[in-house]
């Protein structure tokens, strides 16, 4: 059966959709790629905001790396849902009623994104001022390293990390009940969604600060186990089981910390 000129638009919207995604998902880990390259050679302007003072180019360059490396990371389990607004814009768009564009709604999900980065970078500034971070930017000490790992593993457990995932994996539920008319409503949802998120992900994402927040390995395994979580069908029960483990590993740590 022929497509109508709907399904086509609605084709040719995901292609550039996804095509949009992916190009920026790359750009991103291009430049964490580089970066990390760049600090393991001692060459990277980030080496000079590794102890004392920052002047506010490097607090800037802290930002910067923090801010894109979200988006490396968090963007692609954001995908579905972006894909969703788009579908349904274009719908209405057909009918002939007003509907805002799923950039507007991306920029609300990304602006939670950059203020949980601000926060991430002043909290490195401290920890690096209080001597816990190491030139790879990871906890130096192991029994705060296993408080973070405790804390991140109880929270997977938590009623609130169960509420924002269920809102994360569930992008038709997310539209049916927050969807608001607008260029404004569809900037607040994105702002909604990335909220839900941020409560679903942030312990997680404290744990860079673990493994080491420049170690490519680390933030790769953190961004798919997040794609893990939200998409796959077992994601909820998987979440359980790492909370687990993360309670765990930090019970061995702060014992090696402690003896």
């Amino acid at each position: 059966m022929q497509a109508s000129p709907l399904e086509r638009l609605l084709r040719h919207d995901r292609r550039w959709m996804l095509g949009g995604l992916s190009l920026v998902i790359v750009l991103c880990w291009t430049y964490l790629i580089a970066e990390a390259a760049l600090m393991a050679r001692g060459g990277s302007l980030l080496m000079t905001a590794t102890g004392g003072a920052w002047t506010l180019l490097e607090a800037g360059l802290m930002l910067l790396m923090w801010g894109l490396m979200m988006v490396a990371m968090m963007l692609p389990s954001a995908a579905p849902m972006l894909l969703l607004h788009a579908t349904l814009t274009r719908r209405r768009r057909a009918r002939g009623e007003a509907a805002a564009a799923t950039g507007l709604f991306a920029s609300g999900y990304l602006i939670i994104w950059m203020l949980f980065s601000l926060v991430a970078v002043l909290l490195q500034y401290g920890l690096q001022q209080a001597v816990l971070l190491s030139p790879m930017l990871a906890l130096t000490s192991q029994g705060v390293a296993g408080l973070v790992l405790i804390g991140a593993g109880l929270y997977q457990w938590s009623p609130l990390k169960e509420a924002c995932l269920r809102h994360c994996r569930s992008p038709l539920e997310f539209v049916l009940t927050r969807w608001r008319e607008g260029r404004r409503g569809a900037l607040v949802m994105g702002l909604h969604h990335g909220a839900y998120c941020l409560g679903c992900c942030w312990m997680l994402m404290l744990l860079l600060f673990v493994g080491g927040v420049m170690s490519l390995v680390w933030i790769a395994g953190l961004a798919l186990w997040v794609l893990v979580e939200k998409l796959a069908p077992a994601g909820h029960w998987l979440g359980r089981l790492l909370g687990g483990v993360l309670v765990a590993w930090g019970g061995m740590a702060l014992w090696v910390a402690l003896t």
